[in-house]
């Protein structure tokens, strides 16, 4: 085996380090993931608050918490939905500090037709318990 042919193994993913590996497999599914939602007129940022808003949260502040992002982020983000029809953004009767969030039938839909939308973006793995359960154990191992 001469200098190129183990140059070319070294470049080869299989023989990566794993942080590089997890980068590029991240990236990659990451953009197929925002192309897809961008041809739906979501964002990802979106896709969280409407999945939020169904699960029954209703204040633009536990959004931004659950989140776990900043209430000006959050609150560009319900501007955005709230343009386009998606979302609404009332004052709180009861409490003027806060606002109550409800998702619009045209949010329901665009919701409706993001499920699924997984199986025709990602790539099809062996063992995607094994893959979810692997990304879940890193994911509660990085938050203080």
């Amino acid at each position: 085996m001469d200098t190129r042919d183990i140059e070319a193994a070294e470049h080869r993913p299989e023989n990566w380090p794993l942080g590089r590996l997890l980068g590029a497999a991240s990236r990659a599914v990451e953009r197929a993931w925002a192309d897809a939602l961008e041809q739906r007129g979501l964002t990802h940022a979106g896709l969280i608050v409407l999945h939020l808003l169904e699960s029954g949260f209703d204040s633009q502040a536990d959004l931004a918490r659950i989140a776990q992002v900043e209430a000006q982020t959050m609150s560009r983000t319900v501007d955005r939905l709230v343009r386009e029809g998606l979302v609404t953004r009332e004052p709180d009767p009861n409490d003027r500090r806060r606002h109550v969030l409800t998702i619009t039938p045209a949010g329901r839909t665009a919701f409706a037709a993001v499920r699924g939308l997984e199986d025709e973006v990602f790539p099809a793995v062996d063992d995607p318990e094994a893959l979810r359960d692997a990304l879940l154990q890193i994911v509660r191992a990085s938050r203080p």
